[in-house]
């Protein structure tokens, strides 16, 4: 068969698999277009659905499909090319031979026919190990639940002092994720009984607070600096400028969380959007831990002892910088009257998520991801791009959370454009990251950090672009107060952050301390948080786009709690 029939035998030879899906996308078209012509609601035309469609299933099974075929030829082709030249080889090879180098090879080949009895080296008396020869001895069971991956490699010692201040800022930020975590599943029960309690201080307007501001602000923000702590001085070739400051903001930030959930269940809050519940006192103590912070980064890389700030510095020291900016613009009162408060709202929320979170984290990732690698970041220049892109992009599209409301329409669409540049940061950031993946793909196979490192970068594209298509009018009137939503942003903190936060902690944590986690803790983690994951956000965003199409029909509200509960989609 010639090269230009392959691709139609293999469609010949999965006909039926392609008619089954054609027929299954074909079906749910054609409900949505009956829909459409019925209620004059929905249409599957719009740019957003059919984004949406595209970002999630075109490119998934046309790369299925690509992939099956394309391995499959390349390995029959490796296969009979490296067959056809080795048998070549050893013929030439025998040919040139005389007589008594084909003996020799024939005892050769007898030689290494023979098989032990797997006994002769055994015995029952302890090894005597007087010179202390032996340093250690390993049990090999067999068959292994769990393959062995490779332990951590030895590195330059850094400071115990600083040792021991990342390792508190570790450990406190894993405590705010699984209090955090907990209080958001004691959210959960509440939805199916309400009336598990009737504490005041364990209410729904309560605690939904707590749970968001303890994961925002005591674990990402303590994990991300507690890496931070580790990187920073690292790239920069040099020690961190005070271990006193980081210690001093460590106790100030741990602080403004714990009096913050006190205060949030007491009842005493912000009131002005959501992610700013704290009061500004409370805030202020976030505030100056993070100017120490800054400080101590800023003059670590200014004292640094090589040429180049390495790009790592350059996404952390900014969102730290920007952090600052975000914290004084949303708790100063002069310009929040009336509209203003609502894009302040917008503006604090999506920053504090994009210019905080998300820039410190790939800040971190540009170092250890090259480093569990052992090899370069793929693109340095792509790494600037995308570090400028963001900080011209994202900056402006807070408002898209406020569509179809009083605000400018032009702020409405700045939004919106700014929501599609987007598309650049990630698509550079994402392509650097698998990039440097190139010709690395077998190290997943002996590593536990790697997994949460891929998890990360795939859920940071999908994530991102469906922020993108969220923006568009159409989607934004589909998903805007669905759970949906909820989806959508618990795929950033849950599937991008954390996932990033836990490959950077399980790739320091052992060079820090000299101990490996146990391997299969590791990847009972992983796997849990994944599936978890996966569990909770399709549901959630099946069930917010039939509640959203139930509210374009013009049906009440509780038509589609009721219907979401039918279904099975329901959720927070």
């Amino acid at each position: 068969m010639t090269k230009g029939k392959h691709l139609p035998a293999f469609i010949a030879d999965h006909k039926r698999t392609l008619l089954v899906l054609v027929g299954f996308f074909a079906a749910i078209t054609d409900g949505f277009a009956q829909q459409a012509t019925k209620q004059g609601s929905f249409s599957v035309s719009e740019p957003g659905i059919v984004i949406m469609i595209l970002l999630f299933l075109l490119p998934l099974l046309v790369g299925i499909i690509i992939l099956v075929y394309k391995l499959k030829n390349l390995f029959r082709r490796i296969e009979k090319s490296e067959v056809k030249q080795e048998a070549r080889n050893f013929a030439t090879y025998l040919n040139e031979l005389d007589e008594e180098q084909l003996a020799l090879l024939q005892k050769r080949k007898i030689n290494l026919e023979y098989r032990t009895k797997a006994n002769e080296l055994s015995g029952t008396l302890s090894p005597k190990d007087a010179r202390g020869l032996v340093v250690a001895s390993i049990e090999h069971v067999s068959p292994q639940f769990i393959a062995p991956k490779r332990k951590a490699l030895p590195r330059p010692a850094i400071d115990p002092r600083l040792s021991k201040l990342i390792l508190w800022f570790i450990g406190t930020a894993t405590f705010w994720l699984v209090f955090g975590t907990t209080i958001g599943e004691y959210l959960g029960i509440k939805f199916v009984a309400p009336d598990v309690d009737q504490v005041s201080w364990l209410s729904f307007g309560r605690l939904r607070p707590i749970h968001t501001n303890s994961v925002f602000w005591g674990w990402s923000s303590l994990a991300m600096l507690g890496l931070a702590y580790y990187v920073v001085p690292m790239v920069s070739n040099t020690s961190i400028n005070s271990i006193k400051h980081g210690w001093l903001s460590l106790m100030l930030i741990n602080a403004s969380v714990v009096l913050g959930t006190v205060f949030l269940a007491a009842g005493i809050n912000n009131g002005g959007g959501e992610f700013r519940e704290y009061i500004w006192p409370v805030m202020l103590l976030f505030a100056i831990g993070i100017v120490l912070t800054l400080r101590n980064f800023f003059l670590t890389v200014a004292n640094r002892k090589t040429k180049e700030i390495y790009v790592s510095n350059w996404y952390i020291i900014a969102a730290t910088m920007f952090v600052i900016v975000i914290s004084i613009i949303a708790y100063v009162p002069y310009w929040q009257n009336g509209l203003g408060e609502s894009i302040i709202q917008g503006y604090y929320m999506h920053q504090g998520v994009g210019m905080w979170f998300m820039l410190f984290t790939l800040g971190l990732i540009y170092y250890f991801l090259p480093q569990q690698l052992n090899r370069p970041i793929y693109s340095y220049s792509l790494g600037i791009l995308a570090f400028w892109a963001q900080i011209l992009f994202y900056t402006v599209i807070g408002t898209h959370h406020f569509i179809f409301s009083s605000i400018p329409w032009s702020l409405q669409t700045t939004a919106i454009v700014g929501s599609v540049g987007m598309v650049i940061p990630v698509v550079a950031g994402t392509a650097n990251f698998l990039l440097t993946f190139r010709g690395a793909w077998n190290k997943l196979r002996d590593s536990y950090t790697l997994p949460f490192f891929l998890v990360g970068i795939i859920f940071y594209f999908t994530g991102s672009l469906q922020g993108t298509v969220e923006a568009f009018r159409y989607t934004n009137l589909l998903w805007h107060f669905t759970d949906f939503t909820v989806a959508h942003s618990h795929i950033t903190m849950y599937g991008i952050i954390s996932f990033f936060m836990w490959a950077g902690i399980y790739a320091m944590v052992p060079r820090l301390t000299g101990k490996e986690p146990p391997q299969l803790l590791v990847g009972a983690h992983f796997w849990i948080a994944l599936i978890g994951l996966m569990f909770y956000n399709i549901p959630l965003m099946i069930g917010g786009t039939l509640k959203g199409l139930s509210w374009m029909e013009g049906k009440p509200f509780i038509d589609s709690v009721v219907l979401m509960a039918l279904t099975g989609y329901g959720g927070q």
